[in-house]
């Protein structure tokens, strides 16, 4: 069976997160025992206990994320429900956590990346008055012509009829609120979030990140990985740090990924993070698409 994995991005955590999987699989338990060492607090603590103000945090969801992603691997492994993985792909964050279970870099290193990327991304928030919102019943045509009107950003392409716009916090508010005065769109939903990202805002977090990954060693990844700046597949070890790069202030092409992977032939789609967001999206992109949506131990017999 071939299949195509998704890894969660920012926003799915919830306190809790992959106790039942821990419980229950040793190698799972093993995972989570690395990542503490790694980092060198107890993210699983913070994962299973809280509190929310914690977990949130970009520098510690960030990697809390990117664990749970590859704690779901490793059921499905155990299960022999994992079959023949033709593509990873994931929403932002969830990127690097593709990359890391393709083997473009190693469990532990991909966790120091994630941190240093959310302690990085968390600065430029601390730094800027950003915010985001979703416009729903929109294409990304009509938005472009509000980012152009408003001087912001468009940082989703998640699914048909959602895109997502990220910049100053009063040039989104402005945005918002001409965009429900004029009707354009079927609903506008500002977003909690801590700032704008995938969006010029982030630029400080992009300089020093490029800097970070600049020290360190990728590989070609052992599945096909496609990048969310442009939807399409990048093998190069070093146009993979680009991407990765760029990333941080790009648009993300969630709906361009999905499609490509489906086109590998893929029969089964597993979303593997909390939240259920992905398969939601994957729904909306094509009804045809069978995904399942992994975050905890009953999941797994649904």
């Amino acid at each position: 069976m071939k299949s195509v994995l998704l890894f969660s991005g920012q926003g799915a955590q919830r306190v809790g997160m992959a106790k039942t999987l821990y419980e229950n699989f040793d190698s799972v338990k093993s995972l989570f025992d690395r990542a503490d060492e790694t980092l060198g607090y107890k993210l699983s603590q913070i994962c299973f206990e809280g509190p929310n103000e914690e977990l949130t945090k970009t520098n510690v969801c960030q990697p809390a994320l990117y664990l749970h992603g590859f704690a779901v691997v490793e059921v499905l492994k155990e299960k022999g429900m994992l079959g023949d993985v033709v593509s990873a792909i994931g929403l932002s964050l969830g990127e690097l956590t593709a990359h890391a279970f393709a083997g473009t870099y190693s469990f532990e290193t991909g966790l120091k990346i994630v941190e240093e990327r959310g302690r990085l991304m968390q600065l430029a928030c601390d730094a800027s008055k950003g915010a985001m919102a979703s416009f729903i019943g929109a294409t990304a045509e009509q938005v472009k012509e509000y980012c152009d009107e408003f001087d912001i950003d468009m940082s989703n392409l998640n699914c048909p009829g959602q895109v997502v716009i990220s910049g100053q916090a009063e040039k989104i508010q402005a945005a918002v609120a001409a965009a429900k005065e004029r009707k354009s769109f079927k609903m506008v939903v500002p977003l909690q979030v801590a700032g704008a990202y995938h969006s010029r805002l982030m630029k400080p977090a992009q300089v020093e990140f490029e800097k970070f990954l600049s020290g360190i060693e990728f590989k070609k990844p052992s599945v096909k990985v496609f990048t969310n700046v442009t939807g399409q597949e990048v093998s190069d070890p070093e146009e993979i740090k680009k991407m990765l790069v760029s990333q941080v202030v790009s648009t993300v092409r969630w709906e361009d990924c999905v499609r490509a992977s489906a086109q590998l032939g893929a029969e089964q789609f597993y979303e593997c993070g909390p939240g259920a967001v992905l398969g939601g999206m994957l729904k909306r992109i094509d009804r045809a698409l069978p995904v399942k949506s992994l975050a905890e131990i009953d999941d797994f017999d649904k």
